[in-house]
């Protein structure tokens, strides 16, 4: 019977020189003199390798022609001390066992540099590498938190639809989900589309937010969150867009705009926090990748702070709470906008920020993370509630180094009038949402709630660049692998 095996994550952690144990993982690297192979063996379990030295004598040529890159094994065998520098103990093998081979003719991931455009192109091998297994390692950490920290608050997860038959942001760009077979569209006697007949009765599309949902939830059980799966069809292909990302949106009755900053802020530093404390290995080695990576930019393009003192940064520093007027008046003061440096020029009152200003206020204004609310109602949404100015509604962005606005919220329109008023003038069909409208009719709470994209958080937690990156397999336009 094969041995149990013992996770090199937990070896690493504990050294138990001189106790007998059965390692499985696949092959990093294998170096062999004369007499001895050198195998580095990772299991997914941390970063960090540990090493099998096998002596060539006793388990033959033939056997460890087959322990190449990419292979797996099983190895049994007494852990020693390490003689050589690198590593703190090793594993001399008694015993190995090849599982699956990986011909070095073949296997794309040799021991060397690739780009990470090559890595998407094979995105179901890409796991492998120390980058993409570190990257997961914290993702997993950052999922996990998020329900620690809502559970240890009180708060209730809430699994909203995928399939909606609403428009949370009004902006229709929604993936569309019908029954029909393509080819045979069935349509009503004006030539339209007869929904009648598709699987809903109704036309729907896969949720771009939990939001609505959630909000129907919190006018029960007070204080709600979502964390699933999100959709929009922007036909967009930037680092920061994907069509498939996930979001965690709490939803929380009785919290105004100022409670909804206060819990924002105090999740985003619980997070960054536990990522420290719980994920050191990990991003210390991706911390070393940007450094490395940051050597090939022109100076101008290299990042100011390291990734631990970006995580830093976030922890030490109150965010700062700004107006968006008092912001606008920032910027159109500000050298880059004088001098024309801003792709996007700031020229007057209800400009739509843009990445360049969010980040100018983060790392060159403030120089601490930001806080930005009362935005002009133009360029809201709907649900949001109108500030007596009658120009305003109470929303907030919180705005990051280096990836700029992170957690986009608002104080919810609890006042029936104002919110259906709000709706018409939009174009928002009111009798359709009428379900939506019950929980302003019946017992409506002043009430507040944000968004967080996990991935833009993955993405700062991280130092990566690209948000293909953070998430397994990314769906983009054009790109539906795996």
């Amino acid at each position: 019977m094969r041995e149990k095996r013992t996770k090199i994550q937990e070896v690493l952690a504990r050294e138990p020189i001189g106790e007998e144990l059965t390692l499985m993982g696949w092959v990093r690297t294998k170096r062999a003199s004369k007499n001895v192979a050198f195998i580095a063996l990772n299991d997914g379990s941390t970063i960090n390798n540990i090493q099998v030295v096998a002596d060539v004598e006793k388990f033959g040529e033939e056997l460890l022609k087959k322990v190449t890159t990419g292979a797996s094994i099983a190895a049994t065998g007494k852990l020693v001390a390490s003689q050589g520098a690198g590593q703190s103990c090793e594993l001399i093998a008694e015993s190995i066992e090849v599982f699956g081979e990986a011909d070095p003719e073949k296997y794309p991931l040799q021991p060397k540099k690739h780009s990470l455009e090559f890595l998407r192109e094979i995105a179901h091998l890409r796991l492998r590498t120390n980058t993409f297994s570190a990257i997961m390692r914290v993702r997993h950490a950052m999922a996990f938190a998020v329900h620690k920290f809502f559970n240890d608050k009180g708060f209730f997860y809430i699994n909203t639809p995928i399939i909606t038959s609403s428009d949370a942001e009004g902006a229709g760009e929604a993936f569309k989900v019908t029954n029909f077979e393509l080819d045979a569209i069935p349509r009503n006697a004006e030539g339209e589309v007869d929904f009648k007949q598709d699987f809903f009765e109704k036309e729907a599309n896969l949720t771009v937010s939990g939001q609505l949902e959630g909000e129907l939830a919190a006018m029960a059980l007070a204080e709600v969150y979502t964390f699933g799966p999100t959709f929009r069809a922007e036909n967009s292909n930037t680092t920061r867009h994907l069509a498939e990302f996930w979001m965690i949106e709490p939803e929380m009755a009785f919290y105004d705009l100022k409670d909804n900053m206060d819990l924002a802020e105090e999740m985003l530093k619980y997070l960054v926090q536990h990522a420290l404390d719980n994920c050191a290995d990990d991003l210390a080695f991706l911390e070393k990748r940007a450094e490395e990576e940051d050597k090939n930019k022109p100076q101008a393009e290299r990042a100011e702070m390291t990734l631990t003192e970006r995580l830093k940064f976030v922890l030490e520093n109150d965010f700062e709470r700004v107006s968006y007027t008092e912001a606008i008046e920032i910027l159109k003061r500000s050298k880059p906008n004088q001098k024309k440096k801003f792709q996007y020029l700031i020229e007057e009152w209800g400009a739509d920020l843009q990445s360049e200003h969010e980040r100018f206020l983060v790392e060159k204004h403030f120089k601490k993370p930001v806080i930005l609310y009362n935005y002009p109602r133009d360029i809201k949404a709907f649900y949001m509630r109108q500030n007596d100015d009658g120009k305003t509604v109470g929303a907030m962005d919180i705005l990051f180094p280096g990836i700029g606005e992170i957690i986009g919220g608002s104080q919810r329109e609890e006042r029936m009038d104002k919110l259906t008023e709000r709706m018409e003038a939009m174009n928002i069909p009111v009798e359709e949402m009428s379900w939506y409208l019950d929980t302003r009719r019946f017992g409506s709470v002043p009430h507040s709630g944000y968004g967080l994209g996990f991935e833009r958080m993955i993405l700062f937690v991280t130092g990566m660049g690209n948000i293909r990156d953070v998430i397994p397999f990314p769906r983009t336009p054009g790109n539906c692998e795996f």
